[in-house]
Order: C-alpha cells, then structure tokens, then sequence
C-alpha cells in the first residue's frame, strides 16, 4: 500500500507542484517540503521557482504574500483557517483612521501583516531588515510603525528613533515567560540564549542573541557553541537539530506553540494536491498597492 508521504510525492510530480514550509511547521510537514524558511524567504522562493503550483504551508497572510509577488501562480494554503492572531490586530480601516490622525507620517508594516494592510503601507520590515529599513526613514518624519509592539518597542529601543507604535502582539511569544527561561538556563549553564524579537521586553533583555528565525539557523550553524536555549515558536527545533545534528538545542518552553501553525499536517497537504484547494488570491488593486511596499523593502534591504 502507498503511504502518505509516496502519495503526496506523485500528485506533486501530476500537479507540477512544489512544496514550500515555514519554520515552525510540525516536524512531518517541514519533512516533506522542497523548501524551508521564514515567510518572506519562502514568498520569494515561490517567486523565483519554475513550478506553476505551490503548496505553501504557512498562515494565511504568507500565502497572500506569495501571491502578491507571484499573481500568476496558484498558491495553495492546505488548511484556509490557518490564520494568524497579530496580523488579524489591525484591518486596514483602522489602520487608515490612525494615518488620517498622523497626515504625512510614513507607514512601516512587519510582513506578519494582511494584503489589505500592507496596501496601506509605504514599507515593509521582517524582523531581520527592520533596523535598517527604519534608520532609512529621514530623521524628521513621523514613523507609524504596526502591528508588532514588541518589535517595535525594539527598534525604538537600540535605535533611539520615537514611533507611533501599534499595540500588537504574538500570542505565542508571549506565553513565553522569564521564568521558562530561568529555568532553561539553570538547567544548561553553558547554552547560549536566543530569542525572537516578538518576545516581551523581560525576554529580550535575557537573551544573548535576538535573531529572527532565519538569523538563528546561521548562527547556530556558524558559532562554535554546543547548546542553545531556543526562545521562539517550538518548531525551529526540527531544523536546527536537523542541520546541526551535534549541538543540542532545548525549547524554553512547551507552551511556545502556534495553533494555527499547527494546523497543517500530512493529510492536508495531500488534500491540497488532490483538489487543488485552498488557492489563495488577492485583488489586482489591493495586490499592487501591497507589492509597492514590499518591493521598496526589497530596495532598501
């Protein structure tokens, strides 16, 4: 009998399709993928593949990313509820209600972030190009900066540069607790701590690396540190011990897990193929005015 895993592979062989994996997908899922990253990495993966079908297995707001900069591409998201609880703490109503508060301030959008959002935006950051994008806004301009607060707070912080910041967060980051890392750290004195940015602030001041998830893979593979301490989504551990099979990593904590990341498993990735759901799309106008700011982005980064 055929497994899952034989079946998926010939549909993606009959489809034309690759498959493509954020970070913090469950281990079978990541497994199986052509490709995996974070999610402006992946969108642009999806950009530069020959392959017309691509399975993207993320949230919602990184499969409309890819379809912003692949419109002529089927982009498919195998569960259509997979959602993420930050981008859905700003629509573009409010967002457009604060700009009329602020005329001429410039708009700066974390790509965790829907297409009608980033529409409304004049830049985009991930938590890897930020610094760099917002030092790049002259020193006079009023900056909006949504929907992260934590990541804003951040780059306030090291950059000494006053925003208007949107008070949005990651459910997920923010059930991790100091404490979990107190423990972890008593536990394996010799691990190096590394946080994500979207932790609260008590986090990132405990942290001896804040890297967005795509940093965290080079560093683990470049430092010559045995042990790690991972302060982010539990799903980066499959490919950090994956691809460092002699260092050992340990979550802070069993509660740092995305639901909605979770949602996507072997059976729906199969689901997907077999009837070519659930395509992801974006209207012409809305999708135009998104891909300005993450071309700028792109720019600048």
């Amino acid at each position: 009998m055929q497994s899952i895993e034989e079946r998926i592979q010939e549909l993606k062989r009959e489809r034309g399709a690759i498959i493509i994996a954020h970070n913090y997908q469950p281990d079978e899922v990541q497994a199986i993928a052509d490709f995996t990253g974070d999610s402006l990495e992946l969108s642009r993966k999806a950009a530069e593949l020959d392959e017309e079908v691509i399975v993207f297995c993320g949230v919602h707001f990184m499969a409309e990313t890819a379809a912003i900069l692949s419109p002529e591409k089927t982009i498919l998201l195998p569960d259509q509820f997979a959602g993420c609880p930050m981008a859905d703490m700003i629509t573009a109503e409010a967002l457009q209600a604060k700009k009329a508060e602020h005329p001429g301030a410039v708009v700066i959008a974390y790509v965790n972030t829907s297409a009608a959002v980033k529409a409304e935006c004049d830049l985009c950051v991930t938590s890897s190009n930020a610094m760099k994008i917002v030092s790049s806004v002259p020193a006079d301009q009023e900056i909006i900066f949504v929907p992260d607060t934590h990541l804003g707070h951040y780059i306030q912080e090291e950059l000494g540069r006053e925003m208007i910041i949107w008070d949005g967060y990651c459910p997920t980051h923010s059930r991790i607790r100091e404490v979990d890392v107190r423990r972890e750290k008593e536990e394996h004195p010799e691990a190096v701590i590394m946080a994500h940015p979207e932790c609260p602030l008590g986090i990132r001041e405990m942290a001896d690396q804040l890297l967005s998830t795509g940093q965290m893979i080079t560093f683990a593979a470049e430092s010559d540190h045995k042990e790690y301490i991972v302060a982010t989504e539990m799903g980066m551990l499959y490919r950090l011990r994956n691809e460092n099979p002699t260092k050992k990593f340990y979550s802070v904590s069993d509660r740092a897990l995305c639901p909605n990341m979770k949602k996507i498993d072997l059976e729906k990735v199969l689901w997907s193929l077999e009837d070519m759901q659930h395509r992801i799309t974006v209207p012409k106008e809305t999708a135009d005015k998104a891909r300005l700011s993450i071309e700028r982005m792109l720019e600048l980064s």
